[in-house]
């Protein structure tokens, strides 16, 4: 872009146009969200074998919320990369599984499951191949052993007699205690009697055996509730344990997360074991083993399983040009209370993200935050409305620079719990009207008869009777294309549903959302993120991740190329020059899609005036320019399908 031209501002800001879509017409791509395709999920546990046999390490993820999940190494032992792969633990139980290890446990040169779950420790033996595991049951393998609820195995010959040794994380007391076998290779056996206590390091111990320093003995790591890791250095042998508490091996790693569960495996086939760890957030981390073996120099690989995208937990999405560069930013509420930003930092049709939550670093209220934006106070600046567990709504002036908190716009509203707040322009009178889900599963309405004063009357029953269970959230766009907002609701019990507007009553049609799967406390957002003229959608839920579901429904109301939209008088500006207000109009020879736009000589978006579908006939915004902007030249510019127009407006004193 060049500053003072007026041809900047053709295909500048695309904008969020609704389209419509047939029924189930969506293709969910979560990698929009999650660029590595591994999802994040509370507690996980990464554990690696190779269990194709194909020469390279695969992925076994557990985790608290999901059954025993596989992903396939679709790399190689040196470049690896993973994919789902087939359902191989579809026999394992959820409760049995928050862990699973895979060894040869019974010396068949295939590998066995071992889990770690709320009833103990299961072993599922490999009835199939190397190549084609089969996972069956065998029970009461460890029937006697007392690990307790939740136990993390991991195992390793450690007296050199050729056969797997246990060691087991407890939960509760963060004991490491150590089963020797007792039986052979082929048979193993592990008894209550020969268990021994070997350290306690707190809470919820996560071990790990890993011959760390090459020397031919097996070193000890584990994580904890709490930040970082534990690591015993064996300085003896494999029949003469010596261990060394070393601090300094994992310095500096996982020092802003708990319940590190450490996996360490050679991902990059160099001989060096490579440091891949869980969280209670979710997100995988990885680390890249610089040597030497006997001081490892840690190198973060943010690629492999990174770029997901994860508020903690409760994510709460609206989608908002928040930075007016014509494309669709992500800001998102949070359990803790506080607000996320990630600025879209790709393009309007393929977003990227770069996270960037300094800006929003003043708001903080109860927990369960719920966020949307738009300009409010006539400085064109988009301002902040938040909700939180206390049903309370809380308004934030944008200064520039931050936000700062003013009491007395909402003072005495309380929506009885868990207020979700949707700002959008639903009488079509020019400005932002306020809707709100609450805890009861019930909708509030309150339309702004202040304009910039912000002033606000609650309008009973224009929900009608919509009443969604519990938790609702809610998000607003023209889904059908007939020149009103539709609804779109989330609800705590992983369910989606759509209202249609029909000239002000609500109908709901199911088919619109039948099909998709979507996590506890469900938070919709509509957004155009792929630029093709349609309502996306994006879905937070309790986990604090996203789903994302692209509409690719045919936008079959789209006028043909060529077809009059525009009526002839076209885009009008009156009085122009304007001290300090101006009126703009446009006819339209049929219902479309419209963004009217006020830039600035540097190009940039200054006042989204209209964004939607709009009816036929004509049209007349006013731009109130009383204040906030200094007097001088802007640009008006006014789309309409795949048509523009732009036109000059002069401010004077």
């Amino acid at each position: 872009m060049r500053s003072g031209s007026r041809l900047f501002l053709l295909g500048v800001l695309l904008g969020w146009l609704a389209a419509p879509a047939p029924a189930q017409n969506w293709a969910q791509n979560d990698a929009i969200y999650n660029p590595s395709g591994i999802p994040s999920l509370f507690f996980s546990q990464p554990r690696f074998a190779d269990l194709d046999a194909d020469g390279d390490f695969d992925l076994i993820l557990g985790s608290s919320e999901e059954p025993l999940l596989y992903y396939v190494n679709t790399g190689s032992a040196t470049a690896p990369a993973f994919s789902a792969g087939p359902d191989i633990f579809a026999p394992v139980d959820p409760l049995d599984a928050e862990v699973g290890v895979c060894v040869d446990i019974d010396g068949d040169l295939d590998l066995d499951l071992i889990t770690g779950g709320f009833d103990g420790l299961v072993l599922f033996e490999n009835t199939g191949t190397v190549t084609a595991p089969v996972f069956v049951e065998r029970a009461g393998f460890f029937s006697g052993l007392e690990t307790g609820s939740e136990p993390v195995p991991t195992l390793a010959d450690m007296d050199g007699d050729q056969d797997l040794d246990l060691l087991v994380g407890l939960s509760e007391s963060g004991a490491l205690k150590y089963y020797p076998n007792s039986g052979t290779a082929s048979a193993p056996a592990f008894t209550e009697s020969s268990a021994a206590v070997w350290f306690d390091i707190g809470l919820y111990a996560y071990p790990w055996f890993v011959d760390l320093d090459r020397d031919g003995d097996v070193d000890l790591a584990a994580g904890r509730d709490a930040h970082g890791f534990v690591y015993y250095r064996n300085d003896g042998d494999l029949h003469a344990w010596s261990w060394t508490a070393d601090d300094a091996i994992f310095a500096g790693l996982g020092g802003d997360t708990y319940w590190n569960s450490p996996c360490l495996v050679d991902l990059t086939g160099d001989g060096l074991p490579d440091l891949v760890y869980g969280t209670a957030a979710g997100p995988l981390q990885y680390y890249v083993n610089g040597g030497p073996p006997e001081a490892p120099v840690w190198i973060v690989n943010a690629s492999l399983f990174g770029g997901v995208i994860d508020v903690g937990a409760a994510s709460s999405p609206f989608l908002f040009d928040f930075d007016a560069d014509g494309d669709l930013d992500l800001v998102c509420g949070t359990q803790l209370g506080d607000i996320k930003y990630y600025e879209n930092v790709g393009t309007a049709e393929a977003p990227a993200w770069r996270a960037a939550h300094e800006y929003f670093a003043s708001i903080d209220h109860s927990i369960y935050s719920a966020i949307t934006l738009g300009p409010l106070d006539g400085d064109d600046l988009p301002d902040a409305v938040v909700g939180d567990l206390s049903g309370n709504l809380f308004y934030h002036h944008n200064t520039g620079t931050g936000f700062t908190y003013d009491p007395s716009v909402f003072a005495g509203i309380n929506l009885g719990g868990w207020s979700v707040p949707r700002l959008a322009d639903m009488d079509g009178d020019g400005d932002l009207d306020l809707a709100a889900g609450n805890e009861a599963g019930r909708l509030r309405y309150f339309e702004n008869v202040g304009g910039g004063t912000l002033q606000w009357q609650e309008v009973p029953n224009y929900f009608g009777t919509i009443d969604v269970g519990s938790n609702c959230s809610m998000t607003l766009g023209d889904y059908d294309r007939d020149g009103d907002l539709d609804l779109l609701t989330g609800d705590i019990s992983h369910e989606l549903q759509y209202f249609r507007n029909d000239g002000g009553t609500w109908h709901e049609d199911p088919t619109v959302v039948a099909g998709l799967v979507v996590g506890q406390n469900a938070a919709p957002a509509f957004g155009d993120l792929d630029d093709d003229g349609d309502l996306d959608l994006t879905v937070g839920n309790y986990s604090g991740t996203f789903n994302y579901f692209e509409n690719t429904g045919d936008p079959s109301s789209v006028p043909e190329d060529g077809e009059l939209v525009l009526a002839p008088a076209h885009l009008r500006a009156c009085p122009n020059p304007f001290p300090p207000t101006v009126t703009l109009s446009f006819g339209l020879s049929r219902a479309a899609s419209v963004d009217l736009a006020i830039f600035d000589a540097a190009g940039r978006c200054v006042r989204q005036l209209v964004r939607g579908y709009r009816p036929a006939g004509e049209h007349a915004i006013a731009w109130d320019r009383s204040g906030g902007v200094a007097s001088g030249v802007y640009f008006c510019r006014l789309k309409v399908g795949d048509s523009s127009q732009t036109i000059v407006l002069t401010r004077v004193r």
